[in-house]
């Protein structure tokens, strides 16, 4: 039996509210805490606190003692494996719904965690930590630089050789200070052909823990993942309790209670497998493992933390089917997956799948945050089944207002080595390009400019309408669209349109609500829209365009270039200005890094187009930039 009557839940987006929905089917009050404009996962919450920001603990603590809550649930991120947090709810009588503060210490510092399960048997990458080692003496290439303190792959880097080392590191400490207020790093044996492979355990107050299986988490893009699945393609059944052994004994080691991941790297020829980080914290892909063992994940935390057994032996875990959880960004794959922003305009979610959602429409996506949006979850009896289901999970998913990268995550997952299960963590990276090719574009200029024209033409009116009408033979009407490809001239007459100098098509658009049904030479092509004043975004089984409606005067330069040919160099994504690395005067080499911009923990490097002179830099250090603001300019 919970005890609990009320629980805060310290967090937003998707996790409060998939830990408020159990909560609600448990009868249990949920209290909400929002910044700022970030509402939309306060509608589930019987209450709800403004607070300065998600890592402010006193003004957290306060929202529990004013509600009356016993227990507080972290949800991911922010203050869920926070060791002092924990404590001071503990101070305060309140319930830390996360295992107890010296097990997230011991787990928290990938130092400690990996000196700790070694000590249990657990196998561990060799490798080299500071303070007591001097990681620019390492010498086995290729390397893995990690924060000691970090998690979620922030901070970590893939060096090659000695001479990238030094840049690396400089690089690597700075996003772990930033990111987690420890520039500790250390440095591991970079294995060839890895599958990231993680272990979901549980465990209670009386001494019981159990493993719930295995997720392969092998699908990644910057050491972080996008696609995750349950059961691993690569798992026996030997290697699965080999795994879970360890992984039950690896939490043991540190006393834990809860629900906690054990992350292995696994060489993916020969199905070693060595200790990575413990994660103290629920994951955010527990979803597959729910969908597989159909067991409420938030429920047995809550069991656990109210010192009740879960009631769970290691044999009455059984697998049943596979699911498959695709994340969806708010970032662009074909620009490095650079985070994106924009409000959502439109949102259409699948009706056969399970989505956990933090959006909904009027939502603002700024760089404040984690770029994910949504979770899409789908199960299947068989893996092969699972992937279809979720293909047309995503056809069915459209968002409208910004760039996602949903296209991409269909491309992935009908590739034919991801359908055969050959997965390793350098997968994504090797098949980029391929995964982000675009099509579509030219049927949805064709959209736009009939859009556009039937605006024009308005009632009907040939005396009042904008669209070139005179007496004999229509007129061609000439819009300049601007799209992510740059500014297209695109020219209607009649049903006859042409898009940058190409072939005749016979064209028509009939629109209904929100719906545009595109007719071009004989094929039909449906379309969501939204309008955002001159700018017009269309949706299409998952893809979304951006058009533009260039006006005279407009700047011919497509925006989203970065570094512009006359020498204008723009940001790449929304964020904040990192540091400054020149100023106006200096004389620079093609390349040279010019700015640092920094976005939900992630930097980007803006460099010189080409060798010049700095004749302006408009922005300093600390300051907040849209995308495709312009940071410098440089003469040739």
């Amino acid at each position: 039996m919970i005890v609990f009557r009320t629980v805060l839940v310290a967090n937003r987006g998707e996790i409060a509210i998939r830990v408020m929905e159990t909560l609600d089917e448990l009868g249990i009050a949920a209290v909400a805490v929002y910044t700022q404009g970030d509402l939309a996962h306060v509608a589930g919450a019987d209450r709800a606190y403004q607070i300065p920001k998600y890592l402010d603990m006193d003004a957290i603590l306060a929202a529990a003692r004013d509600s009356g809550a016993q227990a507080v649930h972290p949800g991911y991120g922010f203050l869920a494996e926070n060791a002092e947090f924990a404590r001071r709810c503990a101070d305060e009588g309140i319930v830390f719904i996360g295992p107890p503060p010296a097990a997230i210490e011991a787990m928290g510092d990938k130092i400690r965690a990996k000196a700790t399960v070694a000590a249990a048997g657990v196998p561990v990458v060799p490798g080299a930590a500071e303070p007591g080692d001097d990681l620019l003496t390492w010498s086995e290439f290729p390397a893995l630089i990690k924060p000691s303190a970090g998690g979620g792959g922030k901070g970590m880097v893939v060096v090659r050789s000695a001479g990238e080392l030094p840049a690396a590191l400089e690089s690597a400490r700075r996003t772990a200070q930033a990111a987690f207020g420890d520039g500790t790093l250390l440095i591991e044996r970079y294995i060839d052909s890895p599958r990231h492979i993680e272990i979901q355990v549980m465990a209670d107050t009386h001494g019981d823990v159990v493993h719930l299986g295995e997720r392969e988490c092998s699908l990644q893009r910057r050491h972080q993942k996008i696609i995750e699945e349950a059961p691993s393609p690569f798992v026996t059944p030997e290697m699965r309790e080999e795994m879970g052994r360890a992984a039950v004994e690896a939490a043991r080691s540190v006393g834990y209670v809860g629900a906690g991941t054990i992350e292995f790297i696994v060489d993916g020829r020969t199905g070693s497998f060595h200790f990575m980080e413990m994660n103290t914290r629920l994951q955010v892909e527990h979803p597959v493992t729910e969908e597989v063992t159909r067991l409420d994940l938030v429920k047995l935390q809550l069991l656990a933390a109210a010192g009740e057994p879960l009631g769970l032996t290691q044999d009455s875990v059984r697998l049943k089917g596979h699911s498959v959880e695709a994340r969806v960004y708010a970032e662009d794959p074909a620009r490095g997956f650079l985070p994106t922003g924009g409000r959502v305009l439109l949102l259409r979610e699948p009706f056969e799948a399970r989505v956990d959602s933090g959006i909904e429409e009027g939502v603002v996506v700024g760089s404040s945050f984690d770029p994910m949006l949504s979770k899409v979850i789908v199960w299947d009896e068989t893996r092969e089944g699972a992937l279809q289901a979720l293909d047309r999970a995503l056809a069915e998913t459209t968002i409208l207002g910004l760039t996602t990268n949903i296209p991409f995550l269909r491309a992935l997952t009908t590739h034919p080595q991801v359908r055969a299960g050959e997965l390793d963590t350098g997968l994504v990276e090797r098949l980029l390009p391929e995964l982000t090719e675009s099509e579509g574009a030219q049927e949805a200029l064709v959209a736009a400019a009939l859009y556009f024209q039937a605006e024009a033409v308005g009632d009907g009116d040939p005396w009042a309408s904008g669209d070139g009408w005179r007496l004999g033979e229509a007129a061609w009407t000439t819009w300049r669209l601007e799209s992510r490809q740059g500014v297209h001239r695109v020219l209607v007459r009649g049903s006859v349109v042409t898009v940058d100098g190409g072939a005749e098509l016979t064209a028509s658009a009939r629109r209904t609500g929100t719906e545009l049904v595109l007719t071009v030479d004989g094929r039909a092509t449906r379309f969501e829209t939204a309008r955002d004043g001159d700018t017009l975004w269309l949706g299409r089984k998952g893809a979304a365009w951006q058009v533009r409606r260039h006006r005279i005067g407009d700047p011919g330069d497509r925006p989203g270039a970065g570094q512009a040919a006359d020498g204008v160099v723009r940001s790449p994504m929304p964020g904040t200005v990192l540091l400054v690395k020149a100023q106006p005067g200096d004389e620079v080499d093609a390349g040279q890094a010019l700015v640092i911009v920094e976005a939900m923990k992630m930097e980007h490097t803006v460099t010189a187009p080409h060798a010049g002179t700095v004749k302006d830099i408009p922005v300093k250090a600390g300051q907040s930039v849209d995308m495709d603001a312009v940071l410098a300019v440089v003469e040739p």
